[in-house]
């Protein structure tokens, strides 16, 4: 696949190592322009390219930046093609990064959030994941299928087969994709629920999504 990565901070980074390592194109961008990822682009043979450009043609494009510099992005995925999916790491931290986002506070999952602002009109596939798992463990953690150690992580999405390709791809880098349903209920992966950062199997990782409280802890509030 051709992936397009928006965000090259410690996910945006490994996952562009990652998905190389597992035989995909991938464009990485930043906010600070492609010279500053000559290094990544060198090390993965990932082409850096200008934000606007990371989702053009591209199969599946990543967004991972802080929820506070989504707004700043606005326009970022209009050169994807209708359909596009674009998988959402993002969490929302208002203590410690991003202020207060009055509609996260009010409720609407995180990912959706994010959808609302980068692709008003819904033209586009959002799914949720990758956004529970330690930067250092997309690279290290993962296991061949069928190994008992091999780590579940969960993946929101409203549409199938967006998910399934999300799904594929953990496959492929040593984990098993769990299926957490549609994005309404992806506030059960978000930071403070019982999966969020666990290392759990398949079957850990669905126990843990059943047992979240739909009331964001206090210290994820603003």
């Amino acid at each position: 696949m051709l992936i397009g990565i928006v965000g090259a901070g410690n996910i945006g980074g490994n996952l562009t190592r990652a998905f190389t390592r597992a035989g995909h194109e991938v464009r990485v961008a930043n906010s600070r322009g492609p010279g500053t990822l000559a290094d990544l682009a060198a090390e993965t043979g990932a082409t850096a390219v200008e934000a606007g450009e990371a989702a053009r043609g591209a199969d599946l494009v990543v967004v991972t930046v802080p929820e506070g510099s989504v707004p700043a992005l606005a326009g970022v995925l209009d050169a994807a093609a209708d359909g596009t999916v674009v998988v959402d790491t993002g969490n929302y931290y208002p203590r410690e990064r991003d202020g207060r986002i009055e509609g996260i506070e009010a409720g609407t999952p995180e990912t959706v959030w994010v959808a609302q602002q980068l692709d008003p009109s819904g033209r586009l596939r959002w799914v949720k994941a990758f956004n529970g798992v330690g930067a250092e463990d997309l690279l290290t953690a993962g296991r061949p299928s069928g190994d008992p150690q091999r780590r579940g992580l969960p993946v929101a999405a409203d549409d199938t087969s967006a998910k399934a390709v999300v799904i594929g791809l953990l496959d492929a880098i040593g984990f098993d994709g769990v299926d957490a349903g549609a994005l309404a209920g992806s506030w059960r992966q978000q930071p403070g629920t019982p999966v969020y950062g666990a290392e759990l199997d398949a079957d850990g990782v669905t126990r843990a999504l059943e047992a979240a409280p739909r009331e964001r802890p206090a210290d994820f509030r603003a």
